[in-house]
């Protein structure tokens, strides 16, 4: 038997047909995306203009208006600042058993006493609860606080940031320390800056040139007043604090302009740090 013809065309048709709306269709897609693009441009460019009629009026405005500023001011006016440096910090490193520790009276005694050294002289603690005593000062706080520098009693001098946050532990004081003094820098978490980081001598060369250098002793024959002595300083010049970080013995610093004692007794370096600060923060009126 034989097909008819007509059948055949009939599916052809039909086929030609829907091909003809599938490409009507996404010609019609094709339409509508580049016009939602075109759309999408001109709000972007219209925006742009607006915004840049904004910033047009905004910068008219700060001319007219040229004694408010935009900055807030403390970001831009110079205060005096404050300065710390701790002298003869007792930071020394040493092979004790199979691992480098930094030398402490209370773990290593035995240890000095076979290398005959004095145990009463190895006291890191007292570095440490001097920069607490800094760091976490009001002074700190408001800005005032310009770097802390710390010399051992080998010569080695390094810098502490004054946003450094330190452990609240020794123990974890004292393996910051003695990464430092290994590595010679401590960056901040996924950070480049280096917050701690050892530098070249003299530190001299880091103080500021006006700067008023006040150092600190119990055998000073000037006994003074704190807040008395700190308000008669100038204004205009930082201070520059230098603090014994050693459990006995005097500083020799060539440096100094002035010493001076601030008690009748023999203070604790952190004790001496906490008078120092509350007289400044009295002077600048810090709360």
């Amino acid at each position: 038997m034989l097909r008819p013809c007509g059948i055949k065309g009939q599916k052809r048709k039909k086929r030609e047909e829907r091909y003809d709306k599938e490409e009507d269709e996404v010609e019609a897609e094709e339409q509508s995306i580049e016009r939602a693009k075109r759309a999408m441009v001109e709000e972007k460019e219209m925006a742009m203009e607006t915004s840049g009629k904004e910033e047009e009026e905004l910068e008219g405005q700060t001319h007219e208006m040229a004694g408010i500023p935009i900055v807030p001011s403390d970001l831009k006016t110079k205060k005096p600042g404050l300065i710390f440096v701790l002298e003869r910090a007792s930071l020394e490193v040493a092979k004790v058993g199979k691992s480098y520790q930094i030398l402490n009276s209370d773990d290593h005694a035995n240890f000095l006493r076979k290398n005959n050294k004095n145990p009463a002289d190895y006291r890191p603690d007292i570095v440490y609860q001097a920069l607490l005593s800094i760091l976490d000062s009001p002074v700190n706080k408001a800005g005032r606080l310009r770097a802390v520098y710390v010399k051992t009693d080998k010569g080695v001098l390094f810098e502490v940031k004054p946003h450094v946050r330190i452990p609240r532990t020794y123990k974890r004081f004292a393996g910051i320390m003695l990464q430092l003094l290994q590595k010679l820098s401590i960056t901040a978490v996924g950070k480049r800056e280096k917050l701690l980081r050892v530098i070249k001598n003299p530190v001299t060369q880091y103080l500021p040139v006006n700067s008023r250098k006040i150092g600190f002793s119990y055998s000073s024959e000037k006994l003074v007043k704190m807040n008395k002595y700190v308000a008669a300083v100038s204004d205009d010049v930082d201070i520059v604090f230098v603090v014994g970080a050693t459990a006995h013995g005097k500083i020799d610093c060539d440096y100094i302009d002035d010493f001076i004692a601030i008690s009748g007794y023999p203070l604790s370096a952190a004790w001496c740090i906490s008078r120092i600060c509350e007289a400044v923060a009295d002077k600048w009126d810090v709360l």
